[in-house]
């Protein structure tokens, strides 16, 4: 597999994205490519090298925590907050981490956090899959005045959605600038990535393990096979929005 980045300046559904990390989580690394180039741009952006704290929302294995540690950002505690435990336990372990299980669609979730004005608040490749933007974008806002997110857009696997004539269950950029733009002052970057693949049943066993698809399971095997058979590209297509976001409730 190879990439390539180009860059431009309910219930129901929850628990099948869960079952869908958990179950690779112990081979999930192997898979994360793109999620791993993503973390490693999203942290490029931080300019600031102390935080008094840095809670990261959907931090699955810990790609940003490592990367966070290659940067040589410091922290006094870093909050590691994902709904899978079993990615929990792959995520570094250290007396400055604290781990919370908790589901970043439900209130409770920020309450398990203190309010920190000086704090970080960072996110790679899990907000795409919050069930209401505004509902998600309110609580974060409120709990620390800097926060950096990398979130898929609907234009992922767009080739690939078109050909099985299929919608994303994901944001358009759209849709997720309007919605943070009622809680952030913000800039944003758009990053394109493709990664190329030998076969397109590599491609597909790619997506069904990396956690990019959020479990969704929406071909059916005449799909597949039709997608096998006639799918135009020799790579998927990745959509990531950047935002560098200031929160308006500590203006």
């Amino acid at each position: 597999m190879k990439v390539v980045r180009r860059v431009h300046t309910t219930q129901k559904n929850k628990s099948k994205i869960i079952k869908e990390f958990s179950r690779f989580a112990k081979e999930y690394d192997r898979h994360n490519i793109i999620q791993s180039e993503v973390a490693k741009q999203l942290v490029a952006h931080l300019c600031i090298k102390k935080y008094p704290a840095i809670i990261d929302i959907g931090c699955g294995s810990g790609e940003i925590y490592k990367n966070i540690q290659k940067n040589y950002i410091f922290f006094d505690h870093f909050i590691a907050v994902d709904l899978s435990k079993e990615m929990l336990e792959i995520h570094p372990s250290g007396n400055a981490v604290e781990k919370i299980s908790t589901d970043f669609n439900a209130a409770e979730a920020y309450a398990s956090f203190d309010t920190q004005a000086e704090a970080l608040i960072i996110s790679s490749s899990a907000l795409q899959w919050s069930q209401d933007l505004d509902f998600t974008f309110s609580w974060i806002s409120k709990k620390a005045k800097k926060a950096y997110f990398a979130i898929f857009t609907s234009s992922t696997f767009k080739t690939l959605h078109r050909a099985a004539k299929i919608h994303s269950p994901i944001y358009t950029e759209d849709q997720l600038k309007q919605s943070i733009d009622k809680y952030y002052n913000a800039l944003y970057e758009t990053h394109a990535y493709k990664l190329h693949f030998e076969s397109v049943y590599e491609m597909l066993n790619y997506i069904k393990k990396s956690g990019v698809s959020g479990g969704e399971k929406k071909l059916t095997y005449k799909q597949v096979k039709n997608l096998i058979k006639n799918y135009p590209l020799d790579y998927l297509e990745f959509e990531v929005l950047f935002v560098d976001a200031t929160s308006r409730y500590f203006a």
